[in-house]
């Protein structure tokens, strides 16, 4: 499967939203709005995770080369990820729940187990 079939479009298990694929030559993981992800994949955009379990936005960080990352837990299995904060033109993450979750943990903390 090519990025292109990967890279798609849905609506967030969260809140709802309905969610355009990203415009940077990435894949679209999570909610620009509510920041909420799915635990779908293994490597980026394979689709191969069978979880499938809501992942709750819980930190942002800097992380070098990679920039801007949000980290989500698992609210299945509890497993942590860190996937890049989305830009581009089209349905950029929203500064103010970027702000939100960055009040709430602490600027580049790894969260602790479920």
């Amino acid at each position: 499967m090519g990025q292109k079939q990967e890279n798609t479009g849905f609506r967030c298990g969260h809140c709802g939203c309905r969610v355009a694929p990203v415009d940077t030559g990435s894949y679209r993981n999570h909610c620009p709005r509510c920041l909420y992800s799915r635990h779908v994949d293994v490597r980026p955009g394979d689709r191969a995770n069978p979880c499938g379990g809501l992942m709750a936005p819980v930190a942002v960080r800097h992380a070098g080369r990679k920039g801007w990352q949000l980290l989500h837990r698992c609210e299945r299995c509890g497993a942590v990820t860190a996937n890049r904060v989305a830009g581009g033109r089209r349905q950029p993450d929203e500064v103010a729940a970027l702000a939100r979750i960055s009040l709430e943990s602490p600027l580049g903390a790894t969260p602790s187990g479920p």
